[in-house]
């Protein structure tokens, strides 16, 4: 289901304001780091290449980060099109696929955020993201901003500074919701 849809510049966005391709060490190199949760990462938030961990001694040129990030969505857009069972908008396919690059796709297959889109609970689905704000035990500030900017976009409620707070204007581009009243 939804194979017609793809990661719009929105979701790339999101997902980039938080990945943030972190660890300049040169002109156009980038250095693996330990994200909050202690997995060695790189780039636009890369922990696997060819299958295998990222090492923290790895150095990487923008170029690999983003053709590293490219080859990430494919992966976690088909997680989004296999678990989900019902049609999508293209704003709530961007915030489940940015949503499912951060938590992985087995914590997304036994999460109650898909039972309720599954069961058509878009309402009630928007208002499972803010669980999902822990690494390593700890609720991290970045992860409640992240989880709230992607439940505003999947109500294609503008966030365009990602504060976790609806901006006042709709974004270009998006027709208004269609399955949600009110934001949270």
């Amino acid at each position: 289901m939804n194979e017609h849809l793809s990661l719009t510049t929105a979701g790339e966005n999101l997902i980039k304001h938080f990945e943030s391709c972190m660890h300049q060490v040169g002109p156009d190199k980038f250095k693996a780091y330990a994200c909050p949760a202690g997995v060695p990462t790189i780039g636009w938030g890369t922990t696997r290449h060819n299958g295998k961990p990222i090492d923290l001694g790895t150095i990487w040129t923008g170029d690999q980060c983003d053709k590293a990030f490219i080859h990430d969505m494919r992966k976690y857009e088909n997680e989004v099109r296999k678990n989900v069972q019902v049609g999508l908008q293209s704003w709530e396919f961007d915030a489940l696929v940015s949503f499912v690059y951060n938590v992985g796709g087995t914590a997304f297959a036994k999460s109650t955020l898909l039972r309720k889109i599954n069961s058509g609970d878009f309402d009630g689905a928007a208002k499972e993201f803010h669980r999902w704000n822990k690494a390593g035990g700890r609720t991290l500030a970045g992860l409640t901003r992240r989880r709230a900017s992607e439940a505003l976009l999947f109500q294609n409620l503008p966030d365009e500074n990602y504060d976790g707070v609806a901006d006042d204007i709709m974004p270009l581009g998006y027709p208004m919701p269609q399955h949600v009243d009110e934001p949270l």
